[in-house]
Order: C-alpha cells, then sequence, then structure tokens
C-alpha cells in the first residue's frame, strides 16, 4: 500500500511546512526542492557535522522529547496509579523482562517536525530486529497518563545490541499516530559506532525506547529529575544521556 505523502504532488506540502515551523535547511543533506515528496523530505538525511555525537558512553537515539527513568519497573508511579507497566508487554518476552525490568529506561518521542532518523545510542553489534505488530495510537504523555499500555500495544521493533560495556541494550522503535512504516537501514551481525545511523520513520508521529541491564547506567541528572515531574526533556540525537556504572570485577 502506498503512503499517500508519498506522491509526487505532495513535495507543494514542503515550502509551506518549512515556513511554519521554521526549520533551518541549511542542516539538509540535500536542498528543499530535491525532494521527490513529503516523505521524502521528512525522513530526510542531514548533512555529516549537523549533530554532535557526545563523548559520554550513552547518547540520544534521537531527535526529540525525552523522559527517562532508573528502573523500567517504577515506570508507572510517574503516570497514574493504578496503572501496571507491562515490560514483558513491552518486549513481547517474559525471558527478557526478567532480565530489563529493573534497569534504566529512555522513552524519547518524536514529532512530525522533528528530524525522523534514529540512531544508536552507544557502540556494539545488533541483532535482527523482530516486530511486534500493534495498533498506532499516540504515546504522548498526556496520553500515557489515560492508557500506559499504548506502549506495549502499539507496533514496535525489537532490536538487541551486544555491547563491550553495557552488556546488551534493548533497542525498540515504537509507532504512534499516523506512522506510515518504521525502517530498518542498519546491516544485523555488523558492528555499528555510537551514533550510527539505524533507520528512520515514515509520515507521522513516532517513539524510540531504550532498555539497559541493571547496575550497567545511569541516566543523566537533568533527564531523570525532569522525568519526575512528567517534564518532557527536549535535545537532539547525540546529546549525552547516561554514563557507564563501575562494574564490581573482585
Amino acid at each position: 500500500m502506498v503512503n499517500r505523502m508519498d506522491k509526487p504532488k505532495t513535495i507543494e506540502k514542503i515550502a509551506p511546512f518549512l515556513e511554519t515551523y521554521g526549520l533551518d535547511a541549511e542542516d539538509f543533506e540535500k536542498s528543499p526542492d530535491k525532494f521527490t515528496s513529503f516523505n521524502d523530505f521528512f525522513y530526510r538525511k542531514l548533512k555529516p557535522g549537523a549533530r554532535l555525537i557526545d563523548e559520554t558512553p550513552i547518547v540520544l537515539p534521537a531527535d526529540g522529547r525525552h523522559l527517562g527513568f532508573a528502573k523500567a519497573s517504577e515506570i508507572e508511579s510517574v503516570f497514574i496509579k493504578g496503572q501496571k507497566f507491562s515490560v514483558s508487554g513491552l518486549l513481547g518476552s517474559d525471558e527478557l523482562a526478567k532480565k530489563y525490568q529493573d534497569g534504566p529506561l529512555l522513552l524519547s518521542r518524536l514529532c512530525p517536525v522533528d528530524y525522523h532518523r534514529f540512531h544508536f545510542p552507544c557502540a556494539g553489534t545488533p541483532g535482527e530486529t523482530r516486530t511486534l505488530n500493534g495498533p498506532l495510537f499516540s504515546v504522548s504523555p498526556l496520553a500515557l497518563r489515560q492508557k500506559l499500555s499504548y506502549l506495549w500495544e502499539n507496533k514496535r521493533t525489537v532490536t538487541e545490541l551486544v555491547t563491550k560495556n553495557f552488556g546488551t541494550v534493548i533497542c525498540m522503535e515504537i509507532g504512534a499516530t499516523c506512522v506510515g512504516s518504521i525502517h530498518q537501514t542498519f546491516t544485523p551481525g555488523q558492528e555499528v559506532a555510537k551514533g550510527d545511523e539505524k533507520g528512520y520513520f515514515a509520515f507521522g508521529g513516532s517513539s524510540t525506547l531504550l532498555l539497559f541491564e541493571p547496575n550497567s547506567i545511569t541516566l543523566t541528572n537533568d533527564l531523570l529529575e525532569s522525568s519526575r515531574q512528567m517534564i518532557e526533556l527536549y535535545a537532539k540525537v547525540g546529546t549525552k544521556a547516561g554514563y557507564q556504572l563501575e562494574r564490581d570485577t573482585q
């Protein structure tokens, strides 16, 4: 099925969109008049160096609005009491849930105005991506206050990233309102560097989600504090997101 935003006539939507939201076309890999459809513009690439990758070990995987939690199992306490957060539902696996339920969780929400390619938060070797099908509800904080289960009911993709220092990191993409599709651009089994492109979303709102093993990293204080107040922290891909915890090797 062809996405309506793939049609050539949709290029007429690009100029008004740029003007309305004040996007800086200087960051784009190609000029606005070279796009072949609105979707081509929507999941545009940026020029090399348009996003700086911080030196810290863990960086944000996407441009957007971010929420971070020290323990995935405690995310429910930030939303509405009585709603239970299901790590097993999110991952589609009881076995994986046991491994990650007490580890840090990072949720990054992209709006249509944002750069819609997502990246690896750290170096490692990614495995095959599996897809868990579902609907496309909004995953904004307002929507999640009403129904937290949108996170594990929506269509989502799961990739396990094996790292040298942080164990295996779960990298997820969650479809949301009006998402056309989720595209992976990496090669499974091929080593990636921190900040390398992982894939992109076609037209619509969408989110990425990261799960870390317990006692592997700590998220930055500003991210944790703003999230406790249910305030999304806006930042761009490559911004520092966390630090490695020293493991007891004795």
